[in-house]
């Protein structure tokens, strides 16, 4: 099972002192994580991607090939890309360079976005969100498999015997998750074509989750991917810990209370019952993500997101040495134990590699 941490980028002043990081420091910041996720044994490091503030990463690509750069295990993935407001030629070309210049280590997660405005800001109608992400998926996934595509669409030009460059590493394109987190239609999508779903699990009850997974799942099945317990599913969810929890508790509120996200709503104590949040001691996150596996099934891959709401590097920083030291030690051994052996790990270029030599393409 991989785990990993995955930011927003969000610009926030910290509440405590009222000190705002300038957009270089947030940027910076967030290279400083991804370095130390590394240093601590985690195995994956996503950025979202945002064009309007408080939020900086406009770019996934150029920020991940820096990592790249620097780093030589961790997989560099995003959250998200936006499948709807990006042109499908542009992911393709863009996230092949990336996966070259990093040997494999990449993939990437597809989501329409969260923020209305972004749709006009690239010519879209967000009253057009599903049928693009639908339309552009499609397009995007022969763009990586087809040497010459021709195409003709809804939403973009017509294109006649093109072909994408760089070509997708060893011939095999950057494993994909579909990310929703109320959206049944890109659920479907991730079944339709066996990809991963990853089911963000911040804001919503597990009721929720459990349902919109499960429907994947069913889905896979359908499609004729393998059991339903095989499907590939991923995770989101916020921690924050200290030894105690009530220090975890009384240190994370005025970071919660005062969150872009979440903020000015239900209370820490509400929202940490109704959804995965969880802000307590190392091993309350660990008995609270354990129990994760009982509404969604054996999953493969567990993101956290431990930088938002204005939480200084220092403290984002002790957050990762926690993550490293106590939590996913424990979180892999106990998963792995309870894992059935028909259940499959998450791809990695190296298994996508293999998978391919021996296995046709389908779809």
């Amino acid at each position: 099972m991989q785990f990993g941490i995955f930011s927003v980028g969000d610009v926030t002043p910290d509440p405590t002192n009222g000190r705002e990081p300038t957009e270089h420091e947030r940027i910076t910041a967030m290279v400083t994580l991804a370095l130390k996720a590394e240093e601590v044994g985690l195995d994956v490091f996503a950025t979202g991607e945002h064009h309007n503030p408080p939020f900086v990463p406009s770019s996934p690509t150029t920020m991940l090939g820096y990592v790249a750069a620097r780093t030589s295990r961790l997989v560099l993935s995003t959250a998200t890309t936006l499948i709807t407001t990006n042109d499908p030629v542009k992911i393709a070309e863009d996230y092949a360079m990336l996966q070259h210049l990093a040997g494999g280590r990449v993939d990437l997660m597809l989501g329409r976005g969260n923020t209305g405005p972004v749709y006009p800001w690239f010519g879209q109608d967000i009253r057009m969100g599903i049928p693009l992400a639908i339309e552009n998926y499609a397009l995007l996934h022969r763009l990586w498999r087809e040497d010459v595509v021709d195409w003709e669409g809804r939403f973009r030009t017509p294109l006649q015997s093109f072909t994408s460059v760089p070509r997708p590493l060893d011939g095999v394109p950057p494993f994909v998750w579909h990310g929703s987190i109320r959206s049944p239609e890109i659920a479907e999508q991730a079944a339709y074509y066996g990809d991963g779903f990853f089911a963000n699990h911040i804001f919503w009850p597990k009721e929720h989750t459990q349902r919109m997974v499960g429907l994947y799942r069913q889905r896979f099945e359908h499609y004729g991917h393998g059991r339903a317990d095989q499907a590939i599913v991923g995770l989101g969810g916020q921690v924050f810990m200290r030894r105690r929890s009530q220090d975890a508790v009384s240190e994370f509120r005025p970071y919660f209370d005062n969150a872009p996200v979440y903020g000015h709503g239900p209370s820490l104590e509400e929202f940490t019952e109704q959804t995965p949040l969880t802000v307590g001691s190392p091993q309350q996150v660990i008995d609270r993500t354990l129990g994760f596996r009982e509404y969604v099934g054996d999953y493969q891959r567990q993101l956290f997101l431990v930088d938002h709401a204005g939480l200084p590097l220092k403290t984002v920083l002790e957050q990762l040495d926690i993550l490293g030291e106590e939590v996913v030690p424990v979180l892999r051994k106990e998963f792995a134990a309870a894992r059935p052996a028909h259940v499959p790990d998450a791809p990695t270029h190296a298994s996508l590699k293999v998978a391919a030599e021996t296995v046709p393409v389908s779809r």
